[in-house]
């Protein structure tokens, strides 16, 4: 009989921030030692094979359902495991992950704003696969490349990459692939080296303005990327340019939250322009023969800017490599609580959905995307626990999600969640963010300085 539990949603989740992992270009990478089936790595010893684990996605939800699911298979506990009452989670399991992403790095997209403003943290915001401890183990695999197709029937999945195409099976299948976002909301470069080359372009036509740095867009991308560019360079003139008579407009989110943003963007020395809609942005020349933008507002109104960012740009499900029976009308990924797909796909059980690409309430966030993952992960190690030592699953269902969210504006951040209203100040910045937009914060939490005790002899 498999039980379903309630999940407790700890603290940690609760950091509402934005997360994407999109994924759809050809690339090919490969890291770390991946030990063939002629020669399992058992992790603990027996006799069964390894159970084959195919991850889609290197981001916030991809890398925690990755790393947990390491540590549980160890019979360790992961940071965001928590396990029921009586739940024994600590049985070695043996399992191979192929981990698959466009990328060769993981990219810590809650600093975008911050690494497009900073030559500095943008070298920090993209870590390279191979350079993060917790994935250095010889039972996983990684590859640049992106899906192109999955049959769930047959549990085959295939891979494009920049040598080709090929065929993956695999045993159980967690989707984690993300929306994929415009630039500059997210760089649009698939490696280290091009990401840094697209970062340093950025930075420099902001350093080189001699007039407004106007961002279009009120929502949280383009508050945060206002507050940024005006926080790091704080004698650009920075304007925020929003067409309705609020911001976060789009959010089911209480207006005090919404004026107390306001307040601190212009606090921060952010000019806001609210319930104008910008008609054109056309680049001309200005009396000195630089390029400027000559920016015209819905009333006729006239700017002239140096860079225009645009920050409206609505984010698209990367689902288009699964069937469509698992897919909602907004190409969402219907999922039940156990982040198993639905829609009457096969092997339902053995498919997991996890992140921005499924359809679930609240907004879309990295807390949250990492909780999913977590979940998936013990859920997909209570069924090898059951298959390989017959005891019953026992799992975790994930809990629908109110509306929350965190936002760093400038030096402060202000965040909502329905027990603990509109907070903000800079101690609410430390507590979501610490000094780094939250890079030690999620680097800690998905464990990924953490290097496994396997050596690749199995030692």
């Amino acid at each position: 009989m498999l039980t379903p539990i309630r999940q407790r949603l700890p603290l940690q989740f609760q950091a509402a921030r934005r997360a994407s992992s999109p994924l759809s270009f050809p690339r090919s990478y490969s890291t770390t030692a991946f030990l063939n089936s002629r020669n399992p790595f058992v992790i603990g010893g027996g006799e069964h094979p390894p159970t084959k684990v195919l991850v889609i996605g290197g981001s916030y939800a991809g890398l925690a359902a990755t790393t947990t699911l390491l540590d549980l298979c160890r019979g360790k506990t992961s940071t965001g495991s928590i396990p029921p009452d009586g739940v024994n989670i600590k049985s070695r399991s043996p399992i191979n992950i192929t981990l698959v992403d466009e990328r060769d790095g993981f990219y810590h997209l809650i600093g975008s704003p911050l690494a497009l403003a900073s030559e500095s943290y943008s070298k920090k915001a993209w870590m390279k696969f191979w350079s993060l401890p917790a994935l250095q183990v010889p039972n996983l695999k990684i590859i640049q490349g992106s899906i192109t197709a999955v049959d769930c029937g047959r549990k085959v999945a295939t891979i494009k990459t920049s040598s080709g195409g090929r065929e993956e099976g695999y045993d159980y299948l967690v989707a984690a692939s993300g929306l994929r976002r415009v630039f500059p909301v997210v760089p649009q470069s698939l490696t280290e080296k091009d990401y840094l080359q697209e970062a340093k372009e950025q930075i420099e036509k902001i350093k080189s303005s001699k007039e407004a740095i106007v961002v279009i867009g009120g929502g949280a991308v383009g508050i945060e990327m206002a507050a940024e560019l005006k926080l790091v360079h704080p004698y650009k003139s920075v304007m925020l340019i929003h067409s309705h008579e609020k911001l976060l407009s789009a959010e089911p989110l209480p207006d005090d939250l919404k004026d107390k943003t306001l307040e601190l963007l212009e606090e921060g020395g952010v000019e806001v322009l609210l319930g104008q809609r910008v008609t054109s942005a056309k680049e001309i020349k200005s009396g000195d023969g630089s390029k400027v933008y000559k920016v015209v507002l819905g009333d006729g109104t006239e700017l002239s800017a140096s860079h225009v960012i645009w920050a409206i740009s609505k984010a698209v499900p990367t689902t288009t490599y699964l069937p469509p029976a698992a897919l909602d009308s907004n190409q969402l990924v219907k999922i039940d609580a156990k982040m198993n797909f639905t829609g009457g796909v096969p092997n339902s059980a053995h498919h997991f959905a996890v992140g921005d690409l499924v359809s679930w309430s609240g907004i879309k966030r990295c807390g949250a995307a990492m909780a999913m993952g977590h979940n998936a992960a013990f859920n997909i190690h209570q069924q090898l626990l059951e298959a390989r030592a017959g005891k019953r699953a026992e799992f975790i269902e994930f809990p629908e999600l109110p509306p929350m969210i965190a936002l760093a504006v400038g030096k402060k951040a202000i965040s909502y969640s329905p027990n603990a209203g509109t907070e903000e100040g800079a101690e609410v910045m430390r507590n979501f963010f610490g000094d780094d937009l939250g890079l030690k914060i999620c680097y800690d939490h998905l464990r990924l300085s953490v290097e496994s005790s396997y050596s690749l002899g199995g030692k």
